[in-house]
């Protein structure tokens, strides 16, 4: 069911490498991937498998890949994953949280192959390693954008499961559309699905029901730009894991999008090399995993400069998105004037910052 984060303490050691899982150098490999949902997604399974076609081109011949969609969570991932080993697959990416339990359990009866978990945090056994990207910088891109666009200073928010990872996204896009414009209220509803069209769309619905005119999502279909479409450009939104560009210019002003490939064609090369080792990365826009989509026309110029400008503070490190003072949705104090906020913090994130209204679920 949870694809990604749960808990801080597991996050020890992000973008460190650890020694154990070395490999020797190889003429050629087999890498495959494991997909939560189809790869025709125009989301978060569709960048997975552009990322695994990018390997492909880099490596030709030298790689084959395989890949498997729609596998839910759970007992089925293990036997896919099982399937996967005795196959020939040489390192397998497993591109869903709740993949973490299956993947470390296939591993340890594969010590010869390597296992790479997306968006988790346990690394039980010497051949499994992990890899996210830091979401969270971009939806405080299009919490600049959407606190400056809104018309009605009602702004939502389609949340897919109550984990860290999203809590981290909604606070950052709230925190960011609350320094522009102090008026904005933020709804948040909960899809309680990755990908289901039917669920997003009904979302949406729901948030423009109640004036909202700028919607984010934490989920991987195009059905939530979809329902803004049908508005008349009374609401916008943004493309959310991929570009979704079909929606340009209005109402998809912008995204956010997942860049895998430039890992994958690292851990691959690695492994073809000779240098791969267990690691654990956290990248964001600095590193080139999350890219901001174009900002289209439908941005003012102004708004547009200034939210370019903070991509770029971002990226090279002198802005933090989660930077003090900032107070607990119950007023009590988190970061102090200046501070940011330590990864253990985000990555065990289970509150909402001041200012946010509602609960979430347990």
């Amino acid at each position: 069911m949870k694809r990604r984060h749960l808990l801080a303490s597991a996050a020890l050691g992000l973008s460190m490498a650890f020694s154990g899982a070395a490999a020797l150098a190889q003429d050629k490999t087999k890498a495959c991937f494991v997909y939560v949902g189809p790869i025709g997604d125009g989301g978060w399974t569709f960048q997975h498998h552009q990322g695994a076609l990018d390997v492909q081109k880099a490596f030709g011949d030298k790689v084959e890949i395989q890949w498997q969609e729609n596998v839910p969570e759970g007992a089925d991932a293990e036997r896919v994953l099982t399937q996967m080993a005795l196959g020939g697959c040489d390192i397998i990416f497993t591109t869903s949280f709740g993949y973490m339990d299956p993947t470390n359990a296939v591993a340890a009866k594969f010590p010869d192959v390597k296992f790479e978990h997306a968006t988790g945090f346990k690394r039980e056994h010497p051949n499994v390693s992990t890899y996210n990207a830091r979401f969270y910088e971009g939806r405080a891109v299009q919490g600049h954008i959407a606190g400056k666009m809104t018309k009605s200073n009602k702004i939502g928010y389609i949340g897919s499961f109550p984990i860290p990872e999203v809590v981290m996204g909604i606070n950052s896009y709230y925190l960011h559309a609350k320094k522009v414009n102090p008026n904005v209220e933020l709804s948040v509803v909960w899809a309680f699905t990755w990908f289901d069209p039917a669920k997003e769309a009904d979302a949406a619905k729901a948030l423009i029901d109640q004036g909202v005119d700028v919607i984010a999502s934490h989920t991987d279909s195009t059905a939530p730009l979809a329902e803004a479409a049908k508005t008349n450009g009374a609401v916008i939104g943004f493309g959310q894991a991929s570009d979704m560009a079909d929606y340009k210019p209005s109402p998809r002003v912008s995204s956010i999008i997942d860049n895998w490939g430039p890992y994958y064609v690292k851990r691959v090369g690695a492994l073809l090399d000779g240098t791969y080792a267990q690691a654990d990365a956290w990248e964001g826009i600095k590193g080139g995993e999350v890219l901001i989509g174009e900002i289209t026309d439908a941005v003012p110029a102004d708004v547009k400069a200034e939210a370019e400008a903070m991509r770029d503070a971002i990226a090279a490190g002198t802005y933090h998105p989660f930077t003090g003072p900032i107070n607990k949705q119950d007023g009590s104090p988190w970061l102090a004037e200046g501070a940011t906020a330590p990864d253990g913090d985000l990555l065990g994130m289970n509150f909402y910052v001041e200012g946010i209204t509602g609960d979430i679920p347990k």
